[in-house]
């Protein structure tokens, strides 16, 4: 099942000339990333701070299709692809007015306070899967 977020291109994504400055795409993935965590795996960042756990990402592979400028509203799509013993991977894309903006490719692990990767907790790893199986929304 597809997870989406819409996010708005706002002033300070842009640079001066008025396109989305890339490494702002980084910070919108990201977003989507822990807004997925949060409201799909019940894994929110704040409580895998408190815990000095994490879900940083490893790896990431990024094509850009189009620009997007100023206020255009993409929507992001977030599909999991694989979940791992102890990571996770997604493709993300962006859209906005009919158009493809961006396809990422990425990888999360969950790691320990020493930074060393461990097991998914299984109520996640549940809501991860139930997430995975579930038919797309038209």
């Amino acid at each position: 099942m597809l997870y989406r977020l819409p996010i708005r291109i706002e002033f300070n994504h842009c640079d001066p000339a008025g396109i989305v400055f890339y490494p702002r795409y980084f910070e919108m993935t990201n977003s989507v990333c822990e807004n997925f965590f949060r409201e799909v795996a019940g894994l929110s960042y704040a409580d895998m701070m408190t815990r000095r756990e994490g879900c940083p990402t490893a790896r990431m592979e990024v094509n850009f299709h189009a620009p997007s400028r100023l206020e255009e509203v993409l929507d992001w799509r977030l599909r999991v692809t694989r979940l791992g013993t102890t990571s996770i991977a997604h493709r993300i894309e962006a859209h906005g007015g009919g158009i493809h903006r961006l396809t990422a490719d990425l990888t999360q692990v969950y790691i320990t306070a020493e930074g060393r990767p461990q097991p998914w907790p299984q109520a996640v790893r549940d809501r991860i899967t139930a997430h995975m199986e579930a038919p797309d929304e038209p």
